[in-house]
Parts: C-alpha cells; sequence; structure tokens
C-alpha cells in the first residue's frame, strides 16, 4: 500500500446535491488511502449536512478563503521551489487568454488558485490530485502538472460538459490526465468520441455508488394515499415541470397520490406557479434543502420515486431509492437505462412527454405488487453493480497507479 497521500479537488465540497463525492473519499480512507481535500470555494448550506461533513469541511482546505499575506507566500513558497516550473505554469496560464475561458481575470484566478493548491500538496507530501466532474477546476490541476512534479487524473459524469467540448478544454484535460474515470458506459463513449484510440485504455469505468448497509430496505410505508418522491436541484435539467405537468393529468383523472419534491433551486417560483394554476396545492409538496438524514427518512415513507431528467450523468438518487426496494421512474437519455432496465428493474418514460411519464406512473400507482417486484430488483442491481465500497476498489488502485507513476 502507498502511505503518501492523495489529494481530492473540487469545486465545491461537501455539497448536499454532491453527498456521493463524500462517501467516496470516506470510502477509499476505509480501504486504506490517506485522502485530504480542497474546495475552490466555501460550501453553501452547511448548515443542512451531517456532523460528519460539517466536520469533513473544517479539515477541507478554502481555496478563495485563503488570506491575501498567505496566497502571496504559497505563490513565493512555489516559485522559489521551482523557479522553471512557475515560469512553465504561469506560461501555460497565459494560454487561457486565446482558448477555453479567454479571459484575462479566469487565467488569473486559475493561476492564483494553483499557487495556492500546489503549497498545500508540497507541505503534505502529495504529488497526485484528482479532480471531480472535469469542470474549470481541472484547468487548475492542468496549470499544476506544467509547474512539475504533480499528477492528476479526473472523474467525469456528464453531461453538461460534453456541451462545450471546446471551451471546457475536455479533450486537453483527457489528453494530460494520468487516468480518466468514467461514471458510465455513455460517459466513456463521450470520452472515446473526443480522444485519440491510443488513449481509450486510460478512461476507465468505475461507477459511483451507494452504501448499501446505509441504505436499507425501507419498512412498508403503509401509506393510504400512494407517496411519490422526487430528489434534486429545481433546476430545468431534473425535468419538474414534466412530473408536474404529469401529475396534473393523473389528478384531472382523479388518480389519488401526493408528490413531495425535495431540493431547492432557481425553478422554485415558477414550480409552485405552476401547482397554484392547476389546483395541486394539496397534492404537492416543496421541502426546500434537506440533508441525508432527513432525505433518507423520506425515502422510508414512499411508495414511488420519480426522476424525470432530461439532462444527467447516472444519478445517485435513483441509486438510493433502489437500494431501500422504492420502485424507480425515469426517463430514457444519457446514462439511466444503464443502470434501470425498463420493465425489470423500474420504468423508464420519454424524456419531455408529461403523458407517457404519467402513464408509467400509472401503471405503479394500480399495481402494487408490480412496486413490490420492481423494489426488490432494484435493490439487487444496486448491490450487485453500485456498491460503493467495491467500485471504490478500482479507484484505490487507479490512484495508486497514478500515484506510483508520479
Amino acid at each position: 500500500m502507498i502511505k503518501q497521500p492523495i489529494a481530492y479537488l473540487c469545486s465545491e465540497y461537501p455539497a448536499v446535491s454532491h453527498t456521493f463525492i463524500y462517501r467516496e473519499i470516506e470510502s477509499l480512507r476505509k480501504a486504506g488511502l490517506t485522502v485530504h481535500t480542497a474546495s475552490i470555494r466555501k460550501p453553501s448550506n452547511l448548515q443542512f449536512m451531517t456532523a460528519a461533513e460539517q466536520e469533513e469541511a473544517v479539515q477541507t482546505l478554502m481555496v478563495l478563503a485563503t488570506p491575501l499575506p498567505l496566497m502571496a507566500k504559497a505563490h513565493i513558497h512555489s516559485l522559489l521551489k521551482k523557479p522553471a516550473g512557475y515560469l512553465r505554469m504561469a506560461f501555460e496560464a497565459s494560454k487561457l487568454l486565446f482558448k477555453g475561458p479567454k479571459s484575462p481575470v479566469k487565467a488569473l484566478a486559475y493561476f492564483v488558485e494553483a499557487g495556492i493548491l500546489l503549497e498545500w500538496m508540497h507541505r503534505h507530501k502529495m504529488n497526485h490530485i484528482h479532480e471531480h466532474f472535469g469542470n474549470p477546476t481541472a484547468i487548475v490541476a492542468i496549470l499544476m502538472k506544467a509547474y512539475g512534479g504533480i499528477s492528476y487524473s479526473i472523474s467525469v459524469h456528464g453531461p453538461d460538459i460534453f456541451y462545450a467540448v471546446d471551451s471546457a478544454l475536455l479533450a486537453e484535460k483527457i489528453k494530460k490526465a494520468s487516468f480518466v474515470r468514467c461514471i458510465s458506459h455513455y460517459c466513456r463513449s463521450q470520452i472515446m468520441r473526443i480522444s485519440d484510440a491510443e488513449s481509450w485504455n486510460l478512461q476507465h469505468i468505475v461507477r459511483c455508488g451507494v452504501d448499501p448497509d446505509l441504505y436499507v430496505v425501507r419498512p412498508d410505508p403503509g401509506n393510504k394515499v400512494p407517496n411519490i418522491i422526487c430528489v434534486g436541484r429545481l433546476v430545468p435539467a431534473k425535468g419538474q415541470h414534466i412530473l408536474l405537468e404529469a401529475c396534473s393529468l393523473l389528478k384531472n383523472n382523479g388518480v389519488p397520490f401526493h408528490l413531495t419534491l425535495i431540493g431547492e433551486g432557481p425553478d422554485r417560483l415558477s414550480l409552485e406557479k405552476f401547482v397554484a394554476k392547476n389546483d395541486l396545492s394539496e397534492v404537492v409538496t416543496f421541502t426546500g434543502v434537506l440533508g441525508q438524514d432527513k432525505v433518507r427518512q423520506h425515502y422510508d415513507k414512499a411508495d414511488i420515486f420519480v426522476l424525470a431528467s432530461f439532462a444527467e450523468g447516472v444519478p445517485v438518487v435513483l441509486m438510493e431509492a433502489m437500494a431501500k426496494e422504492i420502485p424507480v421512474i425515469s426517463t430514457r437519455i444519457t446514462g439511466i437505462p444503464e443502470l434501470i432496465l425498463h420493465g425489470q428493474d423500474g420504468l423508464l418514460a420519454t424524456p419531455g412527454d408529461a403523458e407517457d411519464l404519467a402513464s408509467q406512473m400509472l401503471t405503479l400507482l394500480n399495481h402494487p405488487e408490480l412496486r413490490q417486484q420492481f423494489g426488490k430488483a432494484g435493490r439487487k442491481k444496486v448491490s450487485a453493480n453500485y456498491n460503493q465500497h467495491v467500485n471504490n476498489l478500482l479507484m484505490v488502485d487507479l490512484l495508486n497507479q497514478a500515484r506510483a507513476q508520479s
């Protein structure tokens, strides 16, 4: 076992909407890796997180919260330690004036962030950093690699980054990475599309996952009126407007149900207006942001889980619901059909089609025995293919190999 620590970098960590990253790091530590964490900005909604997540935030380097004198000290340290490397990093940052962000402000910001992270990594004797999502934070990793003595890897989820390949410099991030972790076959196919075939062996499918011992089978909720839940940010990509349209169709046909929307976001006002306009106030509840403990309480009361997304990677909330034997309905997009096999361990609807979604919901609402069948099959699927501890052993191997080659 390689004892030298590994760094994990995110744009925001920990985060309510990305608790799977916290659980991934927790799992890596249990497997024997020493992982230090860094976040570009301070996390929002920290008050809704568990005590363990709040403690994790205390132990995480908040890059942009570094006082100016310490920022300057970090850069002086990096300059004196390796002057040629510092100049290479500055030159690499100057290229961002003409490619990618094409912004002097962003180029300077990434350069400053890279200097802070370099000093932090040197202090903790780290030479490999893993970045989640392949977003602009990965550009900081590229600058650090230019400095020398630092390697990086990335986890790519998609699909947003696949819509902005050039401006996101995704091909360059992939090319310079020690390895790329893809969360699904769909994700890997999009990475393969923009990379040389010779590098495909460095693109590994490591699925996200959940802990089946934490997300245990829920008791029978015993609801007189079926309870439908949806967990996710209230944003266009999650398709909550289509879900509400489907609910309106069901209500107008006299179908009893109650929908709970868990999450917060910019679409909340328009969603609330739709609820009021279509007389859904008595059957729809908005909870706002909830921490994981409270989300699990809602899972325990749910009869059906619905996610009507237009764009996703492979949603961890679907895995959580399936692990708890809640029958799930989602859409035929990106990597979701790799998780849900229609008619065997869940149902899939056509994205953007409220009538089809309502039809799939009606199928489960009218057939309790089918809900039970899909629930059991869903947990079996997650336990076999989406167990975070099993999957993260692959990450341990990949990170150890990358660290050894640095």
